[in-house]
């Protein structure tokens, strides 16, 4: 029996300064934030009401002398950390980080697709599966773009590591074509060709807000600045990417203007 395609259920924020970038994405999403406790180190969770969504940490210094940049990562569920390891190194994939244990909390790696796209993998050590809010609350995330070097080897290696499925391939002329993926239900996500304003291969993350005008004005109050749109995409929504002020690229999905 083919095993359940595998879903993202994190999300990290790794930055130059943890107290102003929490303070930014508590006044742009409204997220609430709490201290972890994690004994390895300041480690923030940053909530939709009840709903844990990502968590936000300082770029330790030996990352900052490697040239490492403030940005977000994504966490892949997957059944076996090191099984998966192997098998993406197989399919042409880099590890960046060997998989290690968070005490208490689970299994991770940090590993890059074969054009350079970081995100994690990640296995709990509990079973329990934490109720979810409902599609399109605001806080949560709402999609998840792929910014690929080629998109046909983009597909292969994620559709044969983690079991996604192609959804609809939107034609968007110049730009190439946006193909939406799946994970056992409706898409979760798209990959494109990255344009040539976006220097490498990458994931970005969407945020749900309630309006995106009144989104972007939050952005720009707090220092942040907007890369793209607003704009609509198929299906009606609108979009919004931006930076944050540590440079770490972020965008926002809402119903309405």
């Amino acid at each position: 029996m083919p095993q359940p395609a595998s879903r993202f259920v994190w999300y990290e924020l790794m930055t130059s300064d943890a107290p102003a970038a929490e303070a930014f994405y508590r006044s742009v999403i409204g997220w609430h934030t709490a201290d972890a406790g994690m004994a390895a180190g300041p480690y923030t969770l940053l909530s939709a009401g009840a709903t844990v969504v990502a968590g936000l940490m300082a770029l330790p210094p030996e990352a900052c002398a490697a040239g490492a940049r403030p940005g977000w990562i994504g966490y892949v569920a997957v059944d076996d950390v090191d099984g998966q390891v192997g098998a993406l190194v197989q399919a042409g994939g880099k590890v960046e980080r060997p998989a290690e244990d968070i005490p208490g909390v689970g299994r991770f790696a940090v590993v890059a697709d074969p054009d350079g796209a970081s995100f994690c993998l990640f296995k709990g050590f509990s079973a329990e599966q934490p109720q979810q809010p409902p599609a399109g609350t605001p806080g949560t995330i709402g999609w998840h773009e792929l910014y690929a070097g080629d998109l046909g080897r983009a597909w292969a290696f994620y559709s044969g590591l983690f079991g996604w499925t192609r959804g609809d391939a939107i034609d968007m002329g110049a730009m190439g074509v946006y193909q939406l993926f799946a994970a056992g239900g409706p898409a979760i996500g798209g990959m494109m060709v990255r344009p040539p304003q976006v220097p490498q291969a990458c994931w970005l993350v969407y945020v749900n807000v309630e309006a995106i005008d009144a989104a972007v004005g939050r952005v720009k109050s707090a220092a942040g600045q907007i890369v793209s749109g607003p704009m609509q995409v198929p299906g009606g929504n609108w979009i919004v990417q931006c930076l944050d002020p540590q440079g770490a690229m972020f965008a926002l999905v809402a119903p309405k203007r």
